[in-house]
């Protein structure tokens, strides 16, 4: 790997970094214990938890001492990569005896497939009941895509919402000063500028994003969400070839095309990252957890010089595509009782203080967003804490609630990938949905 090469695992250790220095003292107002429930009521108890590895991971066993202190409840964690811990979860929950009690989920991936395979207990009850649950622990708390996530069709409980990641558009500041351009507030200002701000023979282009496949997708469903787009009719059947994407399609492919570097078709988000924090994009739209790296100057040459807002307003809405994880309780666990008590301290303002104020991740929990000292307390500029903020209130799901969501992924992301190289949005988005169709379909009945 080349020096200049930005991996995941080198941004987690950063943001790892961060956390240990906001949790020191440089910022972290001290925050009441919750004294409501009876927390040493299940003393002696021995929870496992299974965990995704990552910022949410480091912060639940950096300080599960002070759990186990506060409820005399003995925790063992696993931390296991993203991708190995889902397979993982799915195998051992489809037995139906799986070695933990409490699983760490991702809501946009697994959320379908959890919900239909019944694994995950109903916390509804026992956010009703006063010995488990502390006052300041509501539903209301949660952002509406929080509760989206968390909730089945029948509006269950499943789970605690964790940690939210909101698309938001990243500017670099010089670049539009020089230019005397305006902040983008509609999709066609954004084109606008992504026009004047591109310059070939300079090396400089006006936006930058995803163009892989697959890892396109959580750039285009932005497009495709402003654009009127619904992921599923009410019969369950996918939408994803109607005017709204092919036009959301149109949108993508001309950024894409005319004002973004050469080979952008190749570009995940690390790629999409190089671009930008190397000052040679003046746009890029992503998820809200990269701002570390980009405040670093061993890793970004446009430290003190990036602005952040939410997603520009299309012609139908304006809306944040959202993704997020959460923290539930498998049903086949014989401790729910101790395992809720453990999710909602999880979740609770204090841990999720820590993981705002690293830059680590966003809570769900808008008392947490909004309390001035948590803010206070957050190195990241002042400007991406209030595009957090305010991407909460237009925060929408960005990928359908289904099983195959890996195939959708690649079928639809392979068609609007292919627009890139010419392919007509209207026929390519065709193509994908009779491939995807009957994918879906077959999940459904199994």
């Amino acid at each position: 790997m080349s020096k200049t090469t930005l991996s995941r695992r080198t941004l987690l250790q950063g943001t790892v970094a961060a956390g240990a220095m906001s949790a020191s003292g440089l910022g972290l107002a001290p925050m009441p214990a919750l004294a409501d429930p009876q927390w040493k009521k299940y003393a002696g108890t021995k929870l496992e938890v299974l965990l995704a590895k990552g910022p949410r991971g480091d912060n639940f066993q950096k300080n599960i001492k002070e759990f186990t202190d506060l409820t005399g409840i003995e925790v063992e964690s696993e931390q296991v990569p993203e991708q190995q811990q889902r397979q993982k979860a799915v195998i051992e929950l489809a037995s139906g005896k799986p070695s933990f009690d409490v699983v760490h989920l991702s809501y946009h991936v697994q959320k379908r497939q959890f919900e239909k395979g019944g694994w995950l207990a109903d916390l509804s009850g026992f956010m009703k009941d006063p010995n488990l649950t502390a006052s300041d622990l509501t539903e209301s708390d949660f952002s509406a895509a929080g509760l989206k996530y968390a909730k089945d069709d029948k509006g269950r409980l499943l789970s605690l919402p964790w940690s939210v990641d909101y698309f938001i558009l990243y500017y670099n500041k010089e670049m539009f000063e020089k230019k005397n351009i305006a902040v983008p507030k509609t999709f066609d200002e954004m084109v606008v500028a992504a026009e004047k701000l591109t310059d070939p023979a300079a090396g400089t282009f006006g936006f930058v994003g995803r163009g892989l496949r697959n890892a396109n997708m959580t750039l285009w469903t932005n497009f495709f969400l402003n654009y009127g787009g619904e992921f599923l009719d009410a019969k369950g059947d996918i939408l994803t070839d109607g005017p709204e994407a092919v036009e959301a399609t149109k949108l993508y492919q001309k950024l894409l095309t005319k004002y973004a570097p050469p080979g952008v078709s190749g570009f995940n988000w690390m790629e999409s990252m190089a671009s930008f924090s190397q000052g040679r994009s003046a746009m890029w739209l992503d998820g809200v957890g990269w701002a570390p790296p980009l405040e670093d100057p061993t890793a970004s040459r446009i430290v003190g010089k990036v602005g952040y807002t939410v997603v520009p307003a299309g012609p139908k809405g304006q809306y944040s595509a959202t993704y997020g994880d959460g923290i539930g309780i498998a049903a086949a666990s014989k401790n729910k009782e101790a395992a809720f008590l453990l999710c909602q301290w999880a979740v609770s303002k204090k841990q999720g203080a820590r993981l705002l104020q690293a830059g680590g991740g966003v809570p769900f929990r808008n008392s947490i967003l909004n309390d001035q000292d948590v803010r206070n307390g957050v190195k990241l500029p002042k400007e991406w804490v209030q595009s957090v903020i305010d991407s909460a209130k237009i925060s929408k799901l960005g990928l359908p609630v289904v099983i195959p969501v890996a195939e959708f992924r690649d079928l639809v992301g392979a068609g609007v990938t292919a627009t890139l190289s010419g392919g007509d949005p209207a026929a390519e988005l065709k193509k994908a949905h009779e491939q995807f169709r009957p994918i879906l379909e077959r999940s459904e009945k199994s």
